[in-house]
């Protein structure tokens, strides 16, 4: 019989009212296994875990497509048809084509970029709801979830990036020394990317109908980044505080970062490196402060 146990057995038969079992767990040192850890202790735990989090993520990237005919291409194709139909609807129909400069590569470049956000976010707030037998099951960080699908998104942005960079050799047919700069904005990206799906994590987590609206919020994220339009030109005749908004957008200055480096040989304007680090930062210690607050209530209910 354990120390605890043993008190409160003899407190019963001495005819004295037992402690509480607060009080107990107090006096021994003991505290509940899902009690939220100190910060540094849950990042320690998550070092800790990280072979878990990259083979989940690994795993979760093969078998995504696995019951395809085409199998992982679908990891490069489903961007290229949304380009594809972009580029029929505003590029051809809506003639952007005729204003932008190497719009084909314009436009697939907005769309990879937009596209690695997008992933992630979706894949993170569903991150938790479904994956309530694996959290009530196993002990571990809940923010390993979040976190894996983050680096499956990750996995599937190398195929992308891959063809977005054959595809601007084809039409734009330059490189420069700038292009050694491409993993500084994804790297910054990847960073927002994180805080941003360990906060739609705690949302989904709770918010049922979060999944159902989340498309529709993401669709007008869209419209708002400019994947398919030049913001600069478009809010020519506007006034000054929209154009501002929206290049503050930080899905719109991770583009915008892209662009300047792949096509159009163009060192990043400083308002570019500014906002790009400043999301990446406030994203990521935002969303990790919020998702480790309710550590102890994911899987509860």
């Amino acid at each position: 019989m354990s120390q605890p146990e043993s008190a409160l057995a003899d407190a019963q038969a001495g005819g004295r009212a037992p402690e509480s079992l607060a009080a107990l767990a107090e006096r021994y040192g003991l505290r509940r296994a899902i009690a939220r850890p100190s910060m540094p202790a849950y990042l320690r735990q998550l070092w800790d875990r990280r072979h878990f989090i990259l083979t989940y993520a690994t795993s979760r990237s093969v078998s995504k497509y696995s019951e395809s005919a085409l199998g992982q291409l679908w990891q490069v194709l489903t961007p290229l048809l949304n380009a594809a139909v972009y580029f029929l609807m505003f590029g051809i129909i809506l003639g952007q084509s005729k204003n932008i400069e190497h719009y084909p590569a314009f436009l697939i470049t907005g769309v990879m970029v937009f596209t690695f956000t997008q992933r992630t976010v979706t894949g993170g707030a569903k991150s938790i709801s479904s994956n309530l037998s694996l959290i009530r099951a196993l002990h571990f960080p809940r923010a390993a979830l979040p976190l894996a699908y983050t680096i499956q998104e990750l996995q599937q942005l190398a195929w992308s990036m891959g063809v977005l960079i054959l595809f601007v050799l084809a039409t734009v047919q330059k490189i420069t020394w700038l292009w050694l700069l491409i993993p500084v904005p994804l790297l910054m990206q990847l960073v927002f990317n994180i805080g941003m799906s360990l906060f739609m994590a705690r949302i989904g987590a709770f918010v049922r109908d979060m999944n159902q609206l989340l498309p529709f919020i993401l669709r007008a994220w869209l419209y708002a980044s400019g994947v398919f339009y030049s913001i600069t030109e478009r809010t020519a005749d506007q006034p000054e505080i929209l154009r501002w908004v929206l290049e503050f957008n930080p899905a719109a200055a991770y583009i915008e970062f892209m662009r300047d480096l792949l096509i159009y040989e163009r060192f990043p304007e400083r308002w570019a490196w500014v906002t790009c680090l400043f999301w990446a930062v406030f994203a990521l210690v935002g969303g990790f402060w919020y998702f480790w607050r309710s550590e102890e209530r994911y899987g509860r209910g």
